[in-house]
């Protein structure tokens, strides 16, 4: 049975870290979104190869447990250590796949783009982005700044699914008339 209307979907948030990739389930439905789960799966191994399987198990074990209808990753930003960015690329590659496989469809956000729809700031700070997924979602016991940034990318996925299949859809019946 599906759950996937334009008003009513599961979303899974991805914040893709090569030692610690968050992750954040919400329902929406209608006007409403509700926590679902919340965590963070830990890569383990002594090398590369290892820890990537390690996350690509742990996401797959999340995307069945939680049965997400969508998925939204956070995009990369590149910084000044090369090495670091090609690390975090590829462990954002199993935050791609894993729901890809599972045959979701998958959205990108930029960082200030979640910042942005959660804080109403782009350059907000791990603080206020904390805040606000708590005041979003009350009551949510969240575990650790890892898993608060994918909550808040599935929220800012939640609300662009939500208003921007609205304003596509109106955009279409005004080019109809």
């Amino acid at each position: 049975m599906t759950r996937t209307t334009p008003d009513s979907f599961r979303v899974i948030g991805l914040d893709p870290g090569l030692r610690r990739t968050g992750w954040g389930v919400v329902d929406v439905r209608g006007p409403k979104i509700r926590h679902v789960a919340n965590g963070v799966c830990a890569s383990s191994g002594a090398d590369l190869a290892a820890r990537l399987l390690s996350l690509f198990d742990g996401l797959t074990e999340v995307v069945a447990r939680h049965a997400p209808d969508q998925a939204a990753v956070e995009h990369t930003f590149v910084n000044k250590d090369a090495a670091g960015t090609l690390k975090l690329g590829q462990a954002r590659a199993m935050a791609l796949l894993v729901p890809a496989r599972a045959g979701l469809p998958v959205a990108e956000y930029a960082p200030n783009a979640v910042k942005k729809a959660v804080v109403g700031v782009g350059h907000a700070q791990k603080a206020q982005v904390d805040h606000m997924v708590r005041m979003m979602l009350p009551g949510v016991e969240i575990a650790g700044p890892d898993a608060a940034d994918a909550l808040a990318i599935a929220l800012c996925h939640a609300h662009q699914a939500r208003f921007g299949g609205r304003l596509d859809a109106a955009v279409a019946a005004a080019e109809r008339r």
